[in-house]
């Protein structure tokens, strides 16, 4: 493992790295986002948010690259609360399939098809 460490040192890839794990985890959480909307609603805020405080308190307690990732995590956790809102409203043009099993997408159809 300090090979490793000390290769991304040596040639200063720690940017690259960074750049390159933040893609990927903002990868992950679109389609964590579109899961957690289709499965849950709206309680998978409670996910994101408990996920946030989570990798924030480690990123708090670590230092380095694995710090900067956490806090990124952290961030990305954050920010799809607001995501999930947006993926309803998606959801409700149609963008996007509703999930049957749940109550209150039958509910969110039935009123959009007596606005139009």
């Amino acid at each position: 493992m300090n090979t490793i460490q000390e290769f991304i040192a040596t040639n200063n890839l720690e940017g690259i790295l960074i750049g390159l794990l933040t893609f990927l985890i903002i990868g992950v959480f679109h389609p964590l986002v579109i899961k957690g909307e289709y499965y849950l609603g709206q309680k998978s805020n409670w996910l994101f948010l408990a996920g946030g405080i989570l990798t924030f308190a480690l990123s708090i307690s670590t230092h380095g690259t694995i710090s900067i990732i956490l806090g990124v995590t952290s961030f990305s956790c954050f920010w799809s609360i607001l995501e999930v809102r947006e993926q309803r409203e998606r959801v409700k043009k149609g963008w996007f399939p509703a999930n049957p099993r749940r109550k209150e997408n039958s509910k969110d159809i039935t009123e959009l098809s007596d606005d139009e």
